[in-house]
This record gives C-alpha cells, structure tokens and sequence, in this order.
C-alpha cells in the first residue's frame, strides 16, 4: 500500500499542477498522510531549479498549516483517536515525541524537522500536551522550514545524484541533530544544576 501511495506521490510531481498537489500534500502530511512532501519536493526542484526557493517555501507554509490541525486534532480529538493510534505503528513514536515535549518543550518540535519520527506525531503530541500554540507555530516553522529550504536547496544545485541520496542523508541528518540536542540539552541540565 505505502509502495503505491509512493509512486503515486512521485508522480504528482510532474503533473501541470504540481504545486496545488504539493501544497496539499504538505498539509496532509503533517497532521495524517503517510508520505513526506520531499517525494514530490525533490524532483520539482531538481526539474525546475529556478523555482526551488518558491517550493520550499510553499512547503514550508502548507506544511505549518497542516500542523496546525494535528494540533487541534491532538487538542479536541486524541480521546478518539487514542484507541486507533495505539493498533499502528506511530504509537511508539507518538510515545517518544510526548516524552520529548516533557523534557524539551519547544526544541522537541524544532528537531520534530528533521527528526526520524514522522511529524504528524509531533503535531498531534504537541495538541495533547496543550504546548502553547505561538512557540509551537515557530518552531514548526522554523524546523520545516529549515528543512524544506535546505532540500530543495540541495537537490537544485546537487542534482540527480544527490535526489538518489535524499532519504539517506535525511535520515542521518535527522539523527545527528537529535543527538547534538539531546547532547545540548543533557549539558545544560548539568550546568544549571551545578550551579
């Protein structure tokens, strides 16, 4: 199933309206679709370089936006969603991301950009944990937009070899990040309770 809605995905990306299918994935991703919006996002820019920066910001926007509503669901509906969520494999994930919000608040969501774990999950444990909505907002639009910017940044000046390494070097990235925020947060802590 996830193979087909790949491909499918891909292949908006060369359609006539490319960017309203873009935008629209971007919402949905971020509060319920399973497939990232750098399916279509990577080979937008690399087929049209010139446009890259417009894409990633399109992204970026749709993308907030659609974390504005796994907010809300989170916030007014995670009692009806909690026993479907439990049966799916976001479950372990919507754990880790609540534990994340315990200890890093506004950081969890920042790194929830790049993160491994899929942001939708953020979005939704950030409407549970009621995170205050401003600092939520600007971290979701700074870590996705970080994001966004820097693949289709990538991908317009990398080209074709650096599409074919795109989830590879997300991935990785994604996890350095996280351990150079845990690494900073840890340090912190310590500091502050030296002190």
């Amino acid at each position: 199933m996830f193979q087909a809605l790949y491909d499918k995905t891909l292949s908006w990306s060369r359609h006539r309206h490319a960017l309203k299918y873009l935008c629209a994935l971007s919402f949905a991703e971020s509060s319920f679709f399973p497939i990232p919006p750098d399916v279509m996002l990577a080979p937008m820019a690399l087929g049209r370089p010139q446009h890259a920066f417009q894409f990633a910001l399109w992204t970026t926007v749709f993308s907030v936006l659609g974390g504005i509503f796994g907010y809300a669901i989170g916030f007014f509906m995670f009692d009806q969603l909690e026993p479907w969520l439990k049966t799916t494999h976001y479950w372990e994930g919507f754990l880790l991301a609540r534990q994340w919000f315990t200890n890093w608040g506004f950081w969890a969501v920042l790194m929830a950009g790049f993160s491994p774990i899929p942001y939708k999950v953020f979005t939704i444990a950030a409407g549970v944990m009621s995170m205050v909505f401003l600092p939520f907002v600007l971290a979701s639009t700074v870590g996705r937009g970080a994001r966004f910017f820097l693949v289709s940044l990538l991908i317009a000046a990398g080209g074709e070899k650096l599409e074919a390494k795109l989830r590879e070097y997300m991935d990785r990235l994604g996890w350095a990040l996280v351990a150079l925020v845990v690494i900073g947060g840890v340090a912190y802590k310590l500091m502050v309770g030296s002190q």
